[in-house]
């Protein structure tokens, strides 16, 4: 699987190719992922070219969020249809990730986030 990865200032956009992310294809997803993985990063998904996902998909992606949260970076998708947002709520996923309706409303809220607060000395 090859990721179409365009820079955007700091933010990583990627958009997942194909109609299917299932068990047939997230080890592929993850592994062309993984260099995208980096400490800090911000990366977008567009999961808009996406029909259908399955357990194995919703795994691969978490997986990636999982990985970014632990090294100081985020994840955030966009560009779901319907089903697969169906399915995002039905699984509960929509609680865990933060999804957008489109690129620029996702790029946004990277440049909206508050800063983490600095200690009080």
């Amino acid at each position: 699987m090859t990721l179409n990865i365009e820079n955007i200032g700091s933010i990583s956009f990627i958009t997942v190719p194909g109609t299917t992310l299932d068990a047939s294809s997230a080890k592929a997803f993850k592994t062309a992922i993984a260099p995208a993985l980096v400490p800090a990063a911000k990366v977008v998904l567009d999961l808009s070219e996406l029909k259908f996902v399955d357990s194995s998909g919703l795994g691969a992606m978490l997986s990636s969020l999982r990985q970014l949260n632990g090294v100081g970076g985020d994840l955030k998708l966009c560009g779901m249809n319907k089903p697969i947002r169906s399915l995002f709520e039905l699984v509960r996923m929509h609680r865990v990730f933060e999804i957008y309706n489109t690129r620029e409303e996702a790029i946004r809220s990277f440049e909206t986030a508050d800063p983490a607060p600095t200690p009080a000395v």
